[in-house]
């Protein structure tokens, strides 16, 4: 049993990607599915989809192809994790690599990146960084 869940996805996500796997399952919840649909909205991830019955959902994760400049997706890091929580105000949001990546934060409007919740005047607790 794994207590940190998001940890975990985005571990299976990692490795899938430096393997260069087509996809990846991992198990479903609400929050893994929100944080797969922010890295399709960003351009991370080709698609996702549910599939399973109501008790076993699996979250299906088919990620980008690289291409000769290399891969869409090169990083993922947990940032608040269930021993260690990391909030942020709206106007603390962090920049990731100078604007190159984006940062997941989980706000009382829903997942979001930096940028959005910057936008929407929501600060919220720092989920991961990617790029």
């Amino acid at each position: 049993m794994n207590s940190d869940t998001v940890a975990d996805m985005l571990t299976r996500i990692r490795n899938a990607n430096t393997a260069h796997h087509k996809t990846v399952e991992i198990p479903a919840s609400k929050v893994k599915t929100e944080i797969a649909r922010v890295l399709t909205e960003e351009g991370f991830i080709e698609a996702f989809a549910v599939n399973g019955e109501t008790a076993h959902k699996t979250l299906v994760v088919t990620l980008k192809s690289g291409t000769p400049k290399g891969r869409p997706l090169n990083g993922l890091r947990r940032v608040s994790r269930p021993g260690l929580r990391v909030y942020v105000h709206k106007a603390d949001i962090p920049r990731v690599l100078g604007g190159l990546g984006v940062a997941l934060i989980s706000t009382s409007g829903g997942l979001m990146t930096g940028n959005a919740a910057k936008r929407a005047g929501l600060g919220g607790e720092v989920v991961a960084y990617v790029w």
